[in-house]
């Protein structure tokens, strides 16, 4: 991960944040759902730049001692270099002194990558939630106790 800065997100990140929702998800946050996510006052936000470029970015919602990883991506380019990890790392300690305990996030079924990072990181699947994305496909819950 040579190179890369990891900081909060600031306002001008979204329109990056969210080109890079599209080339990551079939069902992306829009514009607005980011920039409603960043001025909430119970949302932390890491960003990864590169270069003076943003590479990755990840979120949760807390709400007192629980919160919902919304979303980790990482650009295709900046894939398999650690950048994910790091970025998890990062939310899970900031909201670690926001005094949270448990975290959840949703992930897709299908997304292997995704849930072998999750495991690395100490989180367990919960249980499944049916046809939860706009495809049909089922998100399978995950939880990790801080």
């Amino acid at each position: 991960m040579n190179g890369v800065l990891l900081r909060p997100w600031v306002y001008e990140d979204i329109f990056s944040i969210a080109e890079l929702e599209k080339s990551c998800f079939p069902d992306p946050w829009n514009f607005r759902m980011l920039a409603d996510a960043f001025f909430g006052e119970n949302t932390l936000t890491v960003a990864a730049e590169e270069a003076g470029r943003l590479v990755g970015y990840a979120f949760a919602q807390a709400a007192e001692e629980e919160a919902d990883v919304a979303n980790v991506a990482v650009a295709e380019g900046s894939r398999r270099r650690g950048v994910a990890s790091s970025l998890l790392a990062a939310l899970e300690a900031g909201l670690r002194e926001r005094g949270v305990r448990t975290l959840f996030l949703e992930v897709r079924v299908s997304n292997a990558a995704a849930m072998a990072l999750y495991l690395r990181h100490g989180y367990v699947g919960v249980y499944a939630r049916k046809r939860y994305y706009g495809n049909g496909e089922d998100a399978l819950v995950m939880r990790k106790k801080l």
